[in-house]
Order: structure tokens, then sequence, then C-alpha cells
């Protein structure tokens, strides 16, 4: 390399560390990564997530990123981080729990980020894209390691057709993927793009197989028809919901005469209650009521501002029962698998007022008619409805899959408002 290119090189680099417009495009690339490694990895994930933060630092404009920061949308999830903080005072966990409690909450201190981000950046769709092709690949792994389960890189416990990770974080990315294709397939029809609506169905449908014929959680069953529901009552009209309707029935239908182990899994609902009633038995639903049971119990000794952060596991370990035939009330946990119990027991009321502040205010943030308003309103909806079962807002996975859809969304949504507000503004 001679001397003018070495010099050449050096200035553009040296331009390109100087310019906003480039280190707001490496932000969006490692968003874009961050979402694409999601599925696979929570390491490279982090780390993506890392250095998209770290290339905001440069050229942050701090007035409005703070101003930004006064709307309820980023006030509720900031006052949830700053909740569990202060709950570290009156617990009475060792320090080391509370401070390893508080972390689940941390992450939601990247959503304002990322709203405040996305509504100056132009390219939203990149994540989205990145997140869908990414789930597509994994479903394609899927049935990979369904027939070859020694290409699995997850071996302890083996679980059929998961590549990496869990059966639940899985079931979670595809049918958030399957149902948002609705949106773009309907609208498609609608433009009579009939190629590319078919294309995005087939998308959407191989995801779907792969729930029925290969794995599926039980949480992904229940909330499939919410999801569908909501997507009906929004963007179709009487007759359209009905053929919808009768498709759907008639899908479910046929994938239950088809797939024994979707019969098996759906089975399991009455096999575990049964189980755990009659026998006490630790089964998946019957630890969930046992959780339940104790935990709306531990809200009681402590209904408005709860126990404090960290303090679920000692609490259970207190009232654990000897194991014996009652094996089911013997187990401790931290984590009672339903994100309203999980926090009025550790913050009680004030904590279950700030956790629907969050879930009611980004809902209101999706109310338009566009694709950003649709995924949006289904990230919020799915993670509501799957809160009922786990603690998916503080849970690794799906408490990204929360941040990331709502703050690029949430953006996308709020830049598009704006630019709304300006056309209107130029015509009046």
């Amino acid at each position: 390399m001679t001397a003018l290119a070495r010099e050449t090189t050096s200035h553009m680099l040296l331009r390109r560390l100087r310019s906003p417009a480039a280190w707001c495009e490496t932000v969006d690339i490692f968003a874009v990564l961050t979402a694409a490694s999601l599925p696979w990895s929570t390491s490279l994930a982090g780390i993506f997530n890392a250095l998209m933060l770290l290339c905001m630092v440069p050229f942050l404009d701090v007035r409005a990123f703070l101003q930004s920061l006064k709307r309820p949308i980023c006030v509720a999830p900031i006052a949830l981080v700053v909740l569990a903080l202060a709950g570290t005072l009156w617990s009475d966990a060792s320090w080391g729990a509370r401070l390893y409690a508080v972390n689940p909450t941390v992450k939601l201190l990247v959503l304002p980020v990322l709203l405040y981000h996305f509504e100056r950046s132009r390219r939203g769709h990149w994540v989205i894209v990145a997140f869908l092709v990414s789930c597509a690949l994994l479903s394609v792994m899927s049935w990979l390691v369904a027939f070859y389960p020694n290409l699995a890189l997850k071996t302890d416990p083996p679980e059929r057709g998961i590549f990496v990770k869990n059966y639940i974080d899985q079931s979670q990315e595809f049918t958030l993927c399957a149902v948002a294709l609705a949106y773009p397939i309907v609208m498609l029809l609608r433009q009579k793009c009939y190629w590319l609506a078919g294309l995005l169905t087939a998308l959407a449908l191989s995801f779907f197989v792969n729930m029925v014929f290969v794995v599926v959680s039980r949480t992904a069953l229940v909330t499939i028809p919410i999801l569908f529901g909501v997507f009906a009552l929004l963007h179709l009209k009487g007759r359209s919901i009905a053929i919808v309707a009768a498709v759907l029935l008639a899908g479910a239908v046929l994938a239950w005469q088809a797939s024994p182990h979707l019969r098996q899994t759906a089975e399991r609902f009455a096999r575990d209650y049964t189980g755990y009633v009659e026998r006490g038995e630790p089964t998946s639903m019957g630890m969930r009521l046992e959780f339940w049971r104790k935990s709306l119990g531990f809200f009681a000794e402590a209904p408005i501002f709860g126990h404090g952060t960290g303090s679920t596991r000692g609490l259970f370990q207190r009232v654990a029962t000897p194991r014996g035939q009652y094996q089911a009330s013997a187990e401790v946990i931290g984590n009672p698998h339903n994100q309203t119990l999980n926090v009025a027991v550790q913050w009680g009321a004030v904590g279950i007022a700030v956790l629907y502040a969050i879930w009611i205010l980004h809902l209101l943030l999706f109310r338009g008619e566009g694709l950003a308003d649709w995924i949006g309103l289904l990230v919020v909806v799915q993670n509501v409805f799957t809160s009922l079962f786990n603690s998916h807002l503080f849970d690794f996975h799906e408490g990204w899959m929360y941040v990331i859809g709502v703050g690029v969304a949430g953006g996308m949504v709020i830049r598009a408002r704006q630019a709304d507000a300006k056309a209107g503004d130029c015509g009046s």
C-alpha cells in the first residue's frame, strides 16, 4: 500500500469516526446482530447489545435523550428497576441474593435507549427482518435435529428438535414470527400481491408445522389462539373473521389428528393436574399451582411493599415440607412462574402497579394500523399472556424479546407519527 493510499484510508476512517450518521449506522448494525443472535446465543446477544450501547455514546444528544426519558413509556420500566434496587433495603435475603434478583430487571433500562434511537433511525425494519430470518434458520435446524439428534448443541438434557436453548424459548420465537406475519400477508392480499403473500404464508406455516410435528410448549398452545383473536378483531371484518376462524379450526383439527406429539403435549395438562391433586407429584402444572398458592400467601403477609428484592427463595424454604408423599410442596424456588406473583412477593401492590403500568402504557403506544404497530402490540400481548405461566419479563430470552420488540417497533411508531404530524403542519 502506497503512502497516498494509506493517507486516504486514514482520512476516510477519521471522517467516519467523526460522522454521527456513521455511528448511527453502526448502532443499527449491532442492533441487527443482537436480534439475529438472540435465538441462538445469550452470550452473543449480550455482547452485541453492549457494543450497540457503546457506539451510541460518542454522538449522543444528552439533552434530547434525557428529555425522552420523561415520557411515561420510558418512566415505567425505569421505575421498576428503581423499585428493585430500593427493595434491597427491606429484604431479609443475603446481599448476594438481593443483587442477583435485581439483575433480571436491568434489561428494562435498554428499552428507553432503543425507543430513543429508533425514533431517529430509518433502519428499524432491518432488526425485525433479521430476527425473522434467524428464527426461520433455527426452524430448519430444529427439523434436522429432530431427525439427527447428534447435531444438537444442547445435550443436557436432550430435547427433541432443540438445537440450542429450550423448547419454551423456541416456541415463543416461532409463535411470535408466525402470528406477526399475518398482518403483511393480509395487506399483500388486499393489494393483490399474491406471490409475495404466498411466500410469507409458506414461511408462517413452516413455523406452525414445526410446532405441530416437532416440539411446542403448552404456553404457546394456549396463547396462539389468543394472538390470532387479537389480530382478527383489529384487522379483519366479520365475514373475513368467520372464514379465517373456520380455516384455523380445520387446520387445528387436522393437526390434532396428524400429530401424536401435539396430542401428547395437550393431554399432559390433565395428567399433570391429576398427578398433583391426587398424589402431590411435582409435575410441571402441579408445581406451578403450588408456587402460585404459596406466593399468594406471601403476598398477603406483606401486601403493600412486599418482602423485598431477592426474598422469594427464602420464603419458599421457610414453608417447604419434608420430602415425602407430597413432593410438590417440598420444592423450593426463587421464581413462582407467574410475572405478577413474582413482582407481588418482592414489591407488593406497588410493584404490581408499576408492572401493569408498563404493559398498559406499551399497549397504548401501539394503537395505529401499521406493521410496526402490529408487531409491537403482538410483543406486548404475548408477554402479558405468557407471563401468566412464567416470569417472562424477567427471563433472559423472553425479556429481551420484549425489550427489543417494544424498543424497535415503538421507536418506529413514534417516528412515523412525528412524520405524519409534520406533514399535517405543512398542509395546514
